[in-house]
Formats: structure tokens, sequence, C-alpha cells
């Protein structure tokens, strides 16, 4: 199953992703609306018993009737009055009972002379709870009855049972279920145009394979650049060399060429010192170093010649190394002293480290915590899909079972690769 998942195209991973993101958002909304719901119910139920309890109280009939000597005559006047409010207000008991909690009135009649079932306060005073009476679990509210001198008459319960708190949540349901159902419809909905536009960008290739066409067109964009650069620099030199040899000045003409080959021939020997070399990664720093003259920037290189051979592909190595050098040039080229160095060198345990410092003016806090997310970037976007570079850059490194690390004063970003497996013989 796993192994299927993994051989998903990215379109159909886009899709399972955020479906499983509408699906679970949709049962996070539903468990937030039926807890509200129940909340507001019983928040609802503890208000209408409260407002009940305390009116019916204050009822001058209730008052007359708890002042009467006769309770049977009281009940035959408070019953038939309680059971009509209790229709009105949609509740399950109104209790009138003495002071001391005998019931005059209650729902079921074989109740009424017995004992209130409940909390009554030791003081004259409004108490809502939840308890369980005759009628099962309730959210009731006990209000007393005063008489006009201030003597204490008795007390009023109006209530709602729990049964019937959860018959109104369930007549909610519906609703709520609506409102789900419709949230993830229309992440379904999100999901499929989501997975229509990730195919027309990466077709049916999986995850791993678009990481590696991206990673192609950035080893491609950066070593164009750089060898663009170089033939540039060449160019010039020799235009400059001919035009020289044209006016008679021979020996400026030789000088010319010889520093273009001194110079080029000096990185040549590092790249070819190393046993495990890699010649377009050779090529990428001979044209970067051209690219780096024309800004103006120092540039140096320091490649061990015991430096083990990376795992990386082709491919990749260009693409990691181009864009830590193209971060580093244009973070170097805002300060006033420039310049950028690039070490490779081999790691404690046979790996490998590589080292970008430049002279630029350093990482603020803020950038340096979003400087590896997918699509951010401090340039201004252009053609060349800025905010890709140092996103694919992790992206390569951490699939190759190695570390990216910053640090400061200079600025260096440092590659930690375990070294490459033996190569296998070819039968």
């Amino acid at each position: 199953m796993a192994h299927a998942f993994h051989t998903r195209s990215t379109a159909s991973r886009v899709f399972l992703v955020l479906l499983v993101a509408a699906v679970v958002i949709g049962a996070l909304v539903a468990f937030f609306l039926v807890a509200e719901a129940q909340r507001s119910i019983r928040a609802e139920a503890e208000r209408v018993t409260a407002a009940t309890a305390v009116s019916f109280a204050s009822s001058p009939l209730v008052i007359d009737g708890l002042r009467s000597i006769d309770q049977n005559a009281a009940t035959q006047v408070l019953e038939p009055y309680s059971l009509t409010v209790i229709a009105g207000a949609g509740l399950d008991f109104i209790t009138v009972m003495t002071s001391d909690g005998t019931r005059i009135t209650h729902p079921d009649t074989d109740q009424i002379g017995g004992i209130y079932l409940g909390t009554i306060p030791p003081s004259p005073q409004t108490l809502t709870e939840e308890f369980t009476g005759t009628l099962g679990p309730s959210v009731r509210t006990i209000a007393p009855v005063i008489a006009s001198d201030g003597d204490l008459l008795g007390w009023v319960a109006a209530g709602v049972t729990t049964e019937s708190i959860s018959d109104t949540l369930i007549r909610r349901l519906p609703l709520t279920l609506g409102i789900t159902i419709g949230l993830v419809v229309l992440g379904a909905g999100g999901a499929v145009i989501a997975r229509r536009v990730t195919r027309r960008i990466a077709g049916d290739l999986p995850p791993g394979q678009v990481r590696d066409a991206v990673s192609s067109y950035e080893s491609i964009r950066t070593l164009g650049e750089a060898l663009r650069a170089q033939t540039h620099e060449h160019g010039n030199r020799m235009h400059a060399a001919v035009a020289l040899l044209e006016l008679g000045r021979r020996d400026e003409a030789i000088e010319i060429l010889t520093e273009t080959s001194r110079q080029s021939q000096s990185l040549v020997d590092q790249v070819t010192a190393r046993r495990h070399g890699d010649p377009a990664v050779g090529a990428l720093l001979l044209g970067k170093a051209s690219q780096a003259k024309e800004r103006g920037i120092d540039w140096r290189v320091h490649i061990e010649p015991d430096t083990p051979r990376t795992p990386l592909s082709t491919v990749d190595a260009v693409s990691v190394l181009g864009n830590l050098v193209d971060n580093a040039m244009d973070a170097a080229a805002e300060s006033d002293d420039r310049w950028i160095q690039v070490s490779l060198r081999a790691h404690e345990g046979a790996g490998i480290v590589l080292e970008v410092s430049d002279s630029g003016p350093g990482i603020p806090p803020a950038v340096r915590e979003r400087m590896f997310d997918q699509g951010y970037s401090t340039k201004p976007a252009d053609g060349q899909g800025r905010g890709i570079g140092l996103a694919l850059v992790r992206s390569v490194v951490t699939g190759a079972g190695g570390s990216v690390t910053v640090r400061e004063a200079p600025t260096t970003f440092r590659v930690v690769l375990p070294a490459a497996g033996p190569r296998r013989s070819q039968p």
C-alpha cells in the first residue's frame, strides 16, 4: 500500500492529500458544530428554566396559593396553571413546593405531596443545576417565592430533562451534516481542480521525477549562465588581443592571453587533482569564475584532492553548487569588499563538506526561518522561478542523506554529504 502511494503521480498525490484534508476539516467542523449546538442548547435550557422559575415564583397566583393553609386547594389552583406554562415554555416540569420542599404541583400527580428531589438553597436565592429526579436527569432552576413582607413562602423549580436536550440536538443534526457534506464536496472539487492543474504542469510523473526535472532545469540554467559568462569573457579577451596585434603591440596581447590561461589553469589544476572529480562541476566552477569576474567579485576556490566521490548525480551536484554560488554572488554584490569562497573537502567519517561563503551583509533572522521554504524569496519575481533554489538544495541534499546549515560572520552555507558507495562493475 505504501509502495503504491509513493509510485502515484504527483497529481494523484496532490488530489489524495487535499481530499483527505477536506474530509478531516469536515469532520472537525462537524465535531465543532455538534459541540457548539450542545453547549447552545444547554445554555438555552438554563436561560429558559431560570426565567420561567423566577417569573412563576413572582406570580400573585402562586404567592396566594402558598399562603393558603389548605395544600389540596393550592394544588387544584396551581397544577393546571403550571401545566399550561409547561406547554407554553417547552419545559418538562414546573414544581411548586412549600418552604420545606413538599411538592404542591408536579407533572406526575402521584409525586404531589412528596419531597422535592434536588438542591434547596440554604437561603432565598436562585440556583441552576443538573440533577436526577423523578423524570430522570434534568437541567433545573429553583427560585424562592417571597411574600410582600419578605417571608419565604416556598419554592418553584422549572426544568428540562437531558433527554429533551438530546432530542433537540438530534433535530439540529441534519443541518450540521449538510454543512459538513458541503465542505467535503467543496474540498473534493478543489482537489479535482488542483489535480488537473498539477497534471498540466507535471503530467503523470511521480514526485521524485518532478524534483529531478526541476533539478535538471536548475542545473542547465546555472551551468548555462556560467558558460555564457566564460564565453563572454574569453570573447572580450580575444577581441582585445586581436586589436593589440593589429596595432603591433604583441607583448601586451600575449600578456592578456597568458593571464587568461593562468587563471583558468589554476582552477583546472584543483579540479583535476581530485581523484573523484566531476567534469560538469569543474566546468561549472570555471564558468562561475568568469561570472564572478564580470560582476567584480573576488573568486576563491579550494578543493582538496582527497575529497571522496559525491553521492549526488551530476545534475543534482551542479544544481546544488550552482544555486549556492548564485545566491552567494547576489549577496556579495551588495557589499563593498566583494568576494566568494568555495571549498570542497573530506569530512569526518568518510563524508564530504561543501562550503560556500560570501562577503554579503548576512541573512536577517526573519529570512533565515523561511529561506528554505518552497516559493519563498526576497528577490523580485522573474521568469527563472525565484524561490526554487534553496528549497531544491535542501530537498536534494536531505534526499541523499545529508544536511544543510547556515552560519554567519561570514555567511556560509555548509553542505555535509555522505560519501558515495562503491560503483558496481558492469557485466
